[in-house]
């Protein structure tokens, strides 16, 4: 069986379908051997240290851009403890989400700048959002400097961009969405991304992949993430396998 790492989960979101115990097994059963689950606000970065101390996982911390608003000294002291422990290997996630209008984009911008900050100065990795913004997510990236360590998660961009990201070192993670029906847009910006910059993840409980849609998204359904991305690529599930688990292992600091 191939071994796969979830880059990104949302454990905490997903307590009201399954337990996290249950979650955890059902990924481990289905060759995931690793995962990290992402934080988006205080509390639930909070929530990903403890369910990462207690069922062997990762977390990351940091303030979603939905929730900008929320981001302050208080929470930015917060967030800086948390990474302060060795489970949490990454900032965020965070970035700019211009879909939907619930903060203004100079407070998301400004609380980027400072999550970006946080992983050029702890050395852990940046997980970065984009939801129509990533030309506007690399404009910041590239103005303020690329922390050495970033991935651009449940990526959505064009060609182009993702030509920009790559050139800032960033790895490109695609989600459940890369099987849908109609992405052959998404598709085709994958065959174009190196083998040793993808990483495949969930985003559970959302965007579940073919042929679980209509369910509760889980970790255990990244390797179905994984053989949509192999297809596309014209590459073998082992090979897409292994190519983003050490790639994982690489931006996480768990080589």
């Amino acid at each position: 069986m191939a071994a796969w790492f979830d880059s990104h989960c949302h454990l905490h979101l997903c307590e009201g379908t399954a337990s996290v115990e249950e979650l955890v097994g059902n990924a481990r059963s289905a060759g995931v051997h690793s995962l990290v689950t992402v934080g988006i606000d205080a509390g639930s970065s909070r929530r990903s240290l403890e369910i990462a101390q207690r069922f062997n996982v990762l977390a990351s911390a940091g303030i979603h851009p939905n929730s900008a608003q929320d981001w302050n000294d208080g929470t930015s002291a917060e967030v800086a403890r948390l990474l302060e422990h060795e489970r949490v290997v990454a900032v965020g996630e965070t970035g700019l989400d211009f879909y939907r209008d619930s903060c203004p984009p100079d407070i998301q911008r400004r609380a980027f700048a400072d999550h970006i900050g946080l992983a050029q100065s702890t050395g852990k990795a940046l997980v970065i959002h984009t939801r129509e913004s990533v030309d506007d997510a690399l404009d910041v990236l590239e103005g303020s400097g690329a922390p050495e360590r970033l991935v651009f998660h449940c990526w959505s961009g064009n060609v182009e961009q993702v030509r920009r990201a790559l050139g800032l070192g960033a790895y490109i993670s695609f989600a459940g969405n890369v099987s849908f029906k109609n992405a052959d847009d998404l598709r085709a910006v994958a065959q174009f991304v190196p083998l040793d910059r993808l990483l495949v993840e969930t985003d559970s409980p959302f965007l579940a992949p073919v042929p679980h849609r209509g369910r509760a998204n889980e970790p255990a359904y990244v390797a179905d993430v994984g053989r949509a991305l192999a297809g596309a690529k014209g590459e073998s599930e082992d090979d897409v396998a292994a190519a983003t688990t050490a790639n994982a292992g690489m931006l996480f600091g768990r080589t």
